[in-house]
């Protein structure tokens, strides 16, 4: 049997504040917050000033993603709706941090918010 260590080297996440979604809807040419584009990266939402999570997620396009999947739901994402239908996004926090390996960061962070909640965020199914 072969076997393999892999020593992955730790990443430094720059979190941006945290910004309501309301300022999020509106384009950042129209007075919105602007939100890298192109750039991979991880988000976080939550309820203002909570600690717990809605969701957690990764984008490959952070403004795709957050913009126009999450919040205004012009392409795909299954907890944007859910979290649209179900709850007040005037009082909904979103806060993001570029990262060349968001997938691996996701992971991590799920796992880190599941080992101090003990559940995973409301919105999210899988990592």
């Amino acid at each position: 049997m072969e076997t393999q260590d892999i020593h992955i080297p730790p990443v430094r996440l720059k979190w941006s504040e945290w910004a309501s979604w309301n300022d999020l809807m509106r384009d950042a040419r129209s007075g919105g917050i602007r939100i890298p584009t192109g750039k991979p990266g991880v988000y976080e939402v939550r309820l203002e000033q909570n600690l717990e999570r809605l969701t957690i997620g990764k984008a490959s396009d952070l403004r795709m993603r957050i913009r126009q999947g999450l919040i205004k739901g012009k392409t795909q994402h299954s907890a944007g709706k859910r979290i649209r239908a179900n709850e007040d996004v005037s009082k909904i926090e979103i806060r993001w941090a570029e990262t060349d390996r968001p997938s691996a960061v996701e992971e991590e962070l799920h796992k880190q918010y599941l080992a101090h909640f003990g559940e995973w965020p409301r919105y999210t199914d899988h990592t």
